[in-house]
Parts: C-alpha cells; sequence; structure tokens
C-alpha cells in the first residue's frame, strides 16, 4: 500500500499535499473498514496523516498494510430516504462528506464515538417530518444547528467531553424539522461502561 500512495521514486522527505494525505486518509479508512486496524489505531493514524508534513511521515502509516487496490472509497454522500422505518449508523461506520436525510415518523441515529471520520465536516441536508434524529458524540465532534428551520419540533445538543477540546469533526444541519425531535448527546453510562446504545 505505501508503494502504490508514495512511489518510491519520490524522495521521502519532500512536502506532502494536501491530496496526499487524503490518499492515505482513505487508504485507512479502507483498511478499517476491512477489520485491519482498530478503531483506536484508525483515529490516531488518520490524525497523525493530516498533520504529516513529508511523503515519508505518510509511508509510515500504511507500511504494515496490503495493498489497497480495489478498495471502496468512503462516499461523498450518503442518502437516507424512510417512512415509518428506523435506520442507524453503528460502529465502524465511515462518515462521508455529506447526507441527505428524508424521514417520515421514523428514527434516524448516527453514532459517532467509533465511527471513521475522514473529513474535518459532514453536511447534513434533513428534511424530518415527525421522529427523532439522534446524533451521538464524542469528544472533538461539535454540531451546528444554526441553518436548520424548526416547525412544531425541539432540540437537545448536549456536547460531549470537556469545552475546548480539539474539533475531530463539525457536523452542519440545514433543512428542516417538522412535528419532530433533534437529539445530540454523548453516549450513556451503563454499569460504570460507556454504551452508544440508543433508546
Amino acid at each position: 500500500m505505501s508503494a502504490e500512495l508514495v512511489p518510491m521514486d519520490v524522495p521521502s522527505g519532500l512536502r506532502a499535499s494536501h491530496a496526499d494525505r487524503d490518499r492515505v486518509v482513505d487508504a485507512l479508512t479502507a483498511a478499517a473498514g476491512d477489520g485491519r486496524l482498530t478503531a483506536e489505531e484508525h483515529e490516531e493514524r488518520v490524525g497523525a496523516a493530516l498533520s504529516a508534513r513529508t511523503l515519508g511521515e505518510l509511508a509510515e502509516l500504511t507500511a504494515d498494510l496490503p495493498d489497497a487496490a480495489g478498495a471502496a472509497p468512503v462516499k461523498d454522500v450518503v442518502r437516507i430516504e424512510q417512512q415509518a422505518s428506523s435506520t442507524t449508523r453503528g460502529e465502524g461506520w465511515s462518515v462521508p462528506r455529506g447526507m441527505e436525510i428524508d424521514s417520515e415518523w421514523g428514527d434516524v441515529t448516527l453514532d459517532f464515538t467509533r465511527a471513521a471520520i475522514t473529513h474535518d465536516t459532514l453536511h447534513i441536508d434533513l428534511d424530518l417530518r415527525g421522529g427523532t434524529l439522534r446524533l451521538i458524540t464524542r469528544p472533538g465532534v461539535v454540531v451546528d444547528t444554526d441553518s436548520l428551520v424548526i416547525g412544531y419540533g425541539t432540540t437537545k445538543v448536549r456536547p460531549a467531553g470537556k469545552p475546548g477540546a480539539p474539533v475531530v469533526l463539525r457536523v452542519e444541519i440545514h433543512g428542516r424539522l417538522n412535528m419532530g425531535r433533534l437529539e445530540v448527546r454523548p453516549p450513556r453510562r451503563l454499569f460504570g461502561r460507556k454504551t452508544a446504545t440508543a433508546t
């Protein structure tokens, strides 16, 4: 994988570009999806990739992974369309750049506690008519609802972790919420252990 992402004939001390970092992040996400990296390893390596200055630093992050040719890339936009149904994105899901959520009398749960985060911003275009949009966050995930139009609905936003934590992902929610509920909260604790199970 490292040979494909960082060509061998290029000096390892050469400065990395944004495109170089993006390719490595995509490869790490594919490896996490295959079970080759744990969520913690993925998060650590993605952070290192985004702050890498040289191609050599990037190569080290994928040196122990096989060739990623043919691996499915993270989608730019994911659409959820449902009626009187429930959808959950849970452990290990890859966060896209954008989501379109069209839900009528149904619940949508997006759990970010162990998600593969490869972009710094997620844009959500929401059309929720009844039901709940539930975001389960972790420290570093912030949610912006300033552009959300609410009609006969409620919002409850509880930040995860202490204020001032480095921002890992900014979730921007646009669109409309009618006769529904937006709930943003950290994972619940049961018997002294963290859990992201939504009820």
